[in-house]
């Protein structure tokens, strides 16, 4: 009896474990930002395999058509063209615009920008990704106030480049001080970095 009490208990956390979205870009304390959960083996009562499950996915980034809003929790949106990323935000509803084609940028070389804009209470994060190797699975800023996941988007295809964007709370004991950013790290689906922007 208690060996079936234990495979039941088992068999719960399994499911609990396997039931995660693959999509959250949080990772639970004590893991590491690549812990994947192995493949594993359900078995019948009486212990013959009755079918394999599959190791879970890491994320990727969402594709997106050229043009497509979306819209950021806080009231922004984000979208993506062919020339590079556009947003607006609810105290600012004039388009702006950060070119991927302007040569500003080597989209051969591994690279990942910053723009944080204050909105009342908290800013809006987000900046481009490009050049690394590998997928780009997930993305997370490190801020004196800790850390921050975000979420990435890009356009079908190959482009080689796409957007990542979060947002974050003003810690009230900040005041107008704000936040300090300290970096901003892409990581591929094998939990590598695609690419790191330093920021102190």
């Amino acid at each position: 009896m208690t060996g079936i009490k234990k495979y039941v208990a088992a068999a719960a956390v399994t499911t609990a474990l396997l039931g995660l979205p693959t999509v959250s870009y949080a990772v639970p304390q004590g893991r590491t930002a690549h812990d994947t959960a192995p493949a594993a083996v359900e078995r019948g009562t009486t212990g013959t395999a009755t079918r394999t499950v599959p190791a879970a996915k890491a994320p990727t980034a969402r594709i997106v058509a050229p043009g497509q809003r979306v819209r950021v929790s806080d009231g922004s949106r984000i979208w993506l063209t062919q020339e590079g990323k556009h947003w607006t935000t609810p105290d600012d509803p004039d388009p702006r615009f950060r070119s991927v084609v302007d040569g500003n940028i080597d989209l051969g070389t591994p690279g990942v920008s910053l723009q944080a804009e204050g909105l009342g209470g908290h800013y809006l994060l987000s900046g481009l990704y490009y050049g690394g190797t590998g997928t780009a699975s997930r993305v997370s800023v490190r801020t004196t106030a800790g850390t921050v996941h975000g979420r990435l988007l890009k356009l079908g295809g190959s482009p080689g480049w796409g957007v990542w964007y979060a947002t974050v709370d003003l810690p009230a004991d900040r005041g107008k001080d704000g936040l300090d950013f300290l970096d901003v790290v892409v990581r591929d689906t094998e939990g590598r970095i695609y690419a790191r922007l330093g920021l102190n």
